[in-house]
């Protein structure tokens, strides 16, 4: 057995909360053996809030840059529970990206439509996509539920564009 590989077998038996405690006094071997121990599952978080694999590498990068800050200023305190509270601080990460996003600045054309929309430049994050598709599950449900003749006045309202008296 190599000398390296007897240093990550005996750095996957180390405690979370002893890892951060080896990194705050200088071992970057310890942060090192933290990430490699959790990054998959972090990242695999991000990957699925965000539905994008180069904004989800982004914000993974920008999770462990703050993970170290807050680990430097002593805003780590969570003992043996480091995964978790890596993952609340990336879920954080990903909220903000959506929300920043979100507020991209609107090109309406003459009627008013957002012209990057209609181009197709913005995906949907995979959350608003299985949004809507619980919405249109129930919405579907909620049709089949309906009377006959309600039901088809609604079909015949928004599908067939016949006024409510026609």
């Amino acid at each position: 057995m190599t000398a390296e590989r007897s240093a990550v077998d005996k750095t996957t038996m180390i405690a979370d909360g002893i890892l951060i405690k080896q990194y705050l006094a200088g071992n970057q071997g310890a942060f090192e053996a933290l990430l490699k121990r959790h990054k998959n599952r972090i990242f695999s978080s991000i990957y699925g809030l965000v539905g994008d694999r180069y904004l989800a590498e982004d914000i993974f990068q920008e999770t462990f840059i703050k993970i170290i800050h807050s680990i430097k200023v002593g805003k780590y305190n969570h003992e043996d529970k480091f995964l978790p509270w890596a993952l609340r601080i990336s879920r954080n990460m990903c909220i903000d990206s959506i929300r920043q996003r979100k507020r991209m600045p609107m090109v309406v054309d003459s009627e008013g439509n957002d012209i990057l929309n209609n181009i197709g430049i913005f995906e949907k994050s995979q959350e608003e996509l299985h949004i809507e598709n619980d919405e249109m599950s129930m919405l579907k449900q909620w049709i089949r539920e309906l009377p006959e003749e309600q039901k088809e006045v609604l079909i015949l309202r928004n599908y067939a564009d016949l006024s409510f008296k026609e």
